[in-house]
């Protein structure tokens, strides 16, 4: 029986590229799931939309689907409204990627890739056989985030920890400064390492 193809996690600071990288991991063979993904898709579940109006009111709703900024205001208010929704959302998004994660599939992938931006301060690391950080630099981060800008990449990065540490935890660094052609070589890289 051949070996199961391997479990990584992939994650990055804002900006550095974490869903460009997860689509390049796809094109080279990886199969892919989004975090961030499974939970607007459980935005859409009746019971998660009514816990969410049921915590914090209708304003969190239009045209009846939840409104992710909304959500956010709420949430990221304190450490308790965090958790509250993280409680909530966190073992669903657990038990949707145990379920995809053990889906057959023909032929096998040359790995499973999670990309979980909150891999290292969710305490995941643990739950793969690899991880991936993909960084770059801080202008190019910020240029990413758009109008958002730094002051939204110092908000969000608040709870996140910095590039520097993401990486010094991570199996795999990967750089994203550069073009899509020199991500993908870089991701075959650690593909090939993975699959000695």
């Amino acid at each position: 029986m051949t070996a199961p193809p391997p479990f990584v996690g992939l994650t990055g600071g804002i900006g550095a590229g974490k869903s460009e990288a997860l689509a390049a991991l796809s094109r080279l063979g990886a199969a892919t799931i989004s975090t961030d993904q499974v939970v607007h898709d459980l935005y859409e579940d009746p019971s998660v939309r009514d816990a969410v109006v049921n915590r914090w009111g209708p304003s969190v709703v239009a045209d009846g689907r939840v409104d992710r900024r909304a959500v956010a205001k709420f949430a990221f208010a304190s450490d308790d409204e965090r958790g509250w929704l993280e409680g909530l959302l966190w073992p669903l998004v657990g038990q949707r990627v145990a379920e995809w994660r053990a889906a057959p599939r023909d032929p096998a992938p040359l790995a499973l890739v999670v990309e979980t931006p909150l891999l290292f301060e969710a305490g995941l690391e643990g739950n793969y056989d690899a991880t991936i950080a993909i960084v770059a630099d801080e202008a190019v981060r910020a240029a990413r985030a758009g109008a958002r800008g730094h002051a939204a990449l110092d908000e969000r990065t608040a709870r996140q920890l910095s590039q520097g540490e993401k990486a010094a935890r991570a199996t795999y660094v990967v750089e994203n400064s550069g073009s899509l052609r020199d991500l993908e070589q870089e991701l075959s890289g650690v593909l090939a390492k993975l699959n000695p």
